[in-house]
């Protein structure tokens, strides 16, 4: 693994890390949740080796602050922990992804797929649902959310919500809150009110019917939905979560919905099967796809 770095049209310099491969025609772009970064996701790290190791080049793009590691105390458990995200900006998420993207063009790459986990599929999928560009041959959406559910199931995050809101109207913003968002991560307050407000990743409203379902069917390219059978994130059926997803593409025929058996939502203990169904997919759909 080696760093790698993109510059954005803002002007603001994106890191990330990349597992290189001969030969340098097909690079994956993985696009990381919330809270989650290369350094402290095993999910990431396991991908990118196992994808290099049978000559698919992999870039895990962070987006904003995310490269970051931030240390923290959490009192429920009374040990230290680390985190990526704590700060980001969610009006940007169309000018992160597409950098990412750029920057693989700009390497040369011949084909290009374009993936995420988390939240980070629902950044890839409000870029593939809104470029004008033709730049991306494949997709993989995995473990995607349903953003205005997850607020009504996830602890405190009402209390978040209130706390951050006062914080801002008295220019804390980019203070932290004195306890975890959601019950796992530490945010600034512009933060957690960018989340509640990014409408640019309401685009999986399965469970709410609160968002747009219009970028998914502007995905040109085929790709597949991944989701592990006990990610609670999605419901009672997470299968079925993704199905839905799949019937508003434009071609949901031509995609293909995966459940991992027992995964949960971060696919715990199961980071090499995660890695696993993404280099199935890639030489079992993608490249007879391309080839």
């Amino acid at each position: 693994m080696d760093i790698i770095k993109a510059i954005t049209k803002r002007g603001l310099e994106l890191r990330g890390a990349i597992y290189e491969s001969e030969p340098k025609d097909t690079v994956l772009i993985m696009l990381t949740g919330i809270c989650s970064n290369v350094f402290q996701n095993d999910l990431l790290d396991a991908t990118g080796k196992l994808l290099s190791q049978n000559g698919i080049t992999t870039i895990i793009g962070h987006a904003h602050d995310s490269f970051s590691c931030f240390a923290y105390t959490d009192h429920s458990i009374g040990k230290q922990k680390h985190t990526g995200v704590f700060n980001d900006d969610f009006d940007m998420v169309y000018e992160d992804v597409e950098t990412w993207v750029l920057k693989a063009k700009e390497m040369g790459f011949e084909h290009i797929i374009l993936a995420g986990h988390s939240l980070g599929s629902n950044k890839i999928i409000n870029y593939l649902g809104n470029t004008k560009d033709d730049f991306i041959d494949y997709f993989i959406v995995s473990c995607p959310i349903d953003i205005m559910h997850w607020w009504e199931v996830m602890p405190n995050i009402e209390t978040c919500f209130d706390m951050a809101k006062k914080w801002v109207e008295e220019n804390r913003g980019d203070d932290i809150l004195p306890f975890l968002f959601g019950g796992f991560s530490p945010m600034t307050a512009n933060t957690v009110l960018g989340f509640y407000n990014a409408e640019n990743l309401k685009n999986c409203p399965v469970l709410s019917g609160n968002g747009e379902t219009t970028s998914l069917y502007n995905i040109k390219p085929v790709g597949t939905f991944l989701i592990g059978s006990k990610d609670s994130v999605t419901g009672d059926c997470p299968k079925a979560f993704m199905e839905q997803l799949n019937n508003w593409t434009k071609h949901p025929n031509q995609n293909q919905v995966i459940e991992v058996e027992g995964a949960s939502h971060i696919f715990y203990g199961k980071h090499d099967i995660y890695a696993q169904t993404v280099l199935n997919c890639i030489n079992n759909h993608f490249f007879k796809i391309v080839r």
